[in-house]
């Protein structure tokens, strides 16, 4: 999960229901601070997230001249989703991805997904690759997570079975704040909002969720598949990254030819902690993606990202 520190609107968001073919799904829409948007993005939130997530990241790549659309996906905080477990299925969240980029009108759009996120953005990206114009992995594998979030993932998935959504919110929130120093609390609104976001989303969608991030086949193949049919990929993530094994990131990003970066002194949200060093990041990789996209066919064929070595910065000012 990602802990957002302000709730503000960033200039020129609008927050909006997206109507798409597969229904309507919440949206903070951000609009490019240039006469021509560069391009699109659409942006997926991890397990137990929603789109406020990138509350900090939609303003820095506004200004950089792309439109930038956060989702709520089905049963996340503001978009509504059936209590069936088998609407909570990759294939479905995929076919949803898919509908949400076809609604935004722009063409193939540029897909992040954060965490869990990725997982989806990963399922849309091999069911409709012409759908998207890269694939971003924001501290996300292509496998199952660490054990030591594997034991939580299940923990959490047991307490919900058992016990009322507010007793696990209130032991969650104990765990949460073990070790704060005084002054150093989350502010009112902030535990006001992740306590309704919390209560909002559905039990099936974080049980679904919590399911696939256990089981979650290695999907280092089909990364390098969708690389030979041209897709860019971009693997991300801050060298403190605690959910995948930062190795596991590292060879992933090696073995498909993604474009890799490491943001230095991030943890497992580089979209909260480091938002204008990632905003540079992203859309550097998504300039290149577009000039892939207009190169001779014979050229968009070979895997257009750069190899495995990392980019490395310091932390940015954001």
């Amino acid at each position: 999960m990602s802990k957002p520190r302000s709730l503000a609107l960033p200039p020129r968001t609008r927050a909006y229901r997206l109507v798409t073919a597969r229904g309507g799904f919440a949206v903070l829409d951000t609009a490019a601070g240039t006469a021509v948007a560069r391009g699109t993005a659409l942006l997926l939130p991890g397990y137990t997230g929603s789109k406020e997530d990138f509350l900090a990241l939609l303003g820095p790549l506004g200004e950089a001249g792309y439109r930038a659309v956060a989702v709520d996906g089905r049963g996340q905080h503001e978009t509504p989703g059936p209590r069936g477990r088998a609407a909570y299925r990759r294939k479905a969240l995929a076919l949803d991805v898919v509908a949400q980029a076809a609604a935004l009108g722009d063409g193939p759009v540029h897909l992040l997904g954060h965490s869990f996120g990725g997982l989806v953005a990963r399922a849309a990206a091999e069911l409709a690759p012409d759908a998207f114009a890269s694939l971003t992995l924001l501290s996300s594998g292509p496998g199952r997570v660490a054990r030591p979030q594997r034991v939580r993932v299940r923990a959490l998935r047991g307490a919900l079975a058992l016990l009322p959504k507010e007793r696990v919110w209130q032991a969650t929130r104990w765990l949460d704040s073990r070790g704060e120093q005084p002054g150093l609390a989350d502010p009112d609104e902030i535990v006001a909002f992740l306590r309704r976001r919390w209560m909002t989303t559905r039990i099936a969608q974080l049980s679904g969720a919590g399911r696939l991030l256990l089981a979650d086949p290695d999907g280092t193949a089909a990364l390098a598949a969708l690389a030979d049919l041209g897709m860019p990929l971009h693997i991300a993530y801050g060298d403190e990254e605690m959910v995948w094994p930062t190795a596991a990131l590292a060879a992933a990003a090696a073995r498909t030819g993604a474009h890799h970066t490491v943001v230095v002194g991030a943890g497992h949200s580089p979209n909260v902690s480091h938002p204008k060093e990632l905003a540079a990041r992203l859309t550097a990789f998504w300039d290149l993606a577009a000039q892939v996209s207009t190169a001779p066919a014979d050229a968009a064929r070979s895997r257009p990202a750069a190899p495995g070595a990392a980019e490395r910065g310091r932390a940015g000012t954001g």
